[in-house]
């Protein structure tokens, strides 16, 4: 066995054993988790938690203190919204948005993303260039202006932002990608299976892209992360999501204008959307850190 081929190992094999130990002990990585799975939770069990319906609107609830103010009832935890509309509802509501269109995108780009960046690696020439002339191009401009034309273009709406954002996050997972095909091309094993006559679709799809999976989910982990807070600016600007559906973005730019009567209307969705943004990457450095091969070879 050969220096390459043995170093393969060390990059795929935090996924054997250690995983859930690891977790355990890292406040970190444990903390990160229970947040992401908190967002999870209200996102699937909303419509059965939500105290009230979302877009009811109440004369009566209009501008109504949390329960902690003077006047406030258990009936509103987290008050009324200008339309008397209970703020609790709306974010949990709202989770449920954002973890559809994080999940959607990163899927999307990741499939995609790790597709071509496999295939820029392991063929090179002139379809290298162009794949990573493409990867260049958008990197040159600004992801959010790239976004917002595409979707002052076509319009808005959820379809619309899905594959904006996809066409966004394609590029990170090429780039990684491409990187590591780049460096298992050259290890004995691939080399033999080219010389036993194995096709390059077989060795790409069962060779390549198994050893590059560490890589490929903690870029995923990050990039949700960046897909919630891409999706809240966009909704923000009125370009995401559309009334009567609920997202974070969009209740923060509805309350903007009545920040002094009932500041929970930016409050609570801001909130959601950094503890989500926090406990996605927290969670996602835990990931880089245990499936990095240098880190795993000082630990052993």
């Amino acid at each position: 066995m050969t220096d390459e081929t043995a170093s393969l190992p060390s990059s795929v094999s935090p996924t054997r054993t250690g995983f859930l130990s690891a977790l355990i002990r890292s406040p970190k990585g444990l903390s990160g988790l229970i947040l992401v799975l908190f967002i999870l939770f209200c996102a699937i069990a909303g419509p059965w938690i939500m105290p009230h319906d979302p877009v009811h609107q109440s004369l009566f609830s209009r501008f109504a203190p949390t329960v902690w103010q003077e006047g406030g009832s258990a009936k509103h935890l987290l008050g009324g919204d200008n339309m008397g509309r209970d703020i609790l509802s709306r974010t949990i509501a709202g989770a449920r948005i954002s973890v559809q269109v994080a999940v959607i995108v990163v899927s999307i780009a990741l499939v995609a993303g790790s597709l071509l960046g496999a295939l820029a690696g392991f063929f090179g020439g002139w379809l290298d260039t162009v794949i990573m002339r493409i990867v260049d191009f958008q990197l040159a401009f600004p992801f959010l202006l790239l976004a917002l034309i595409f979707m002052a273009v076509l319009g808005p709406g959820f379809t619309t932002l899905v594959v904006a954002l996809s066409m966004g996050f394609w590029i990170n997972f090429a780039r990684v990608v491409r990187s590591e095909t780049l460096r298992i091309r050259k290890l004995d094993y691939i080399d033999a299976a080219i010389t036993m006559g194995v096709s390059r679709a077989r060795i790409i799809l069962t060779h390549v892209l198994p050893n590059v999976l560490p890589a490929m989910l903690v870029v995923a982990t990050l990039d949700v992360a960046l897909v919630v807070l891409s999706e809240a600016g966009l909704s923000f600007l009125g370009l995401g999501v559309q009334p009567p559906t609920i997202s974070w973005g969009m209740m923060i730019a509805d309350g903007r204008d009545y920040l002094y009567q009932q500041p929970w209307i930016v409050i609570a969705p801001g909130i959601a959307v950094l503890m989500t943004s926090v406990g996605i990457n927290l969670f996602g450095d835990f990931m880089r850190d245990h499936f990095d091969p240098r880190l795993e070879r000082t630990r052993t």
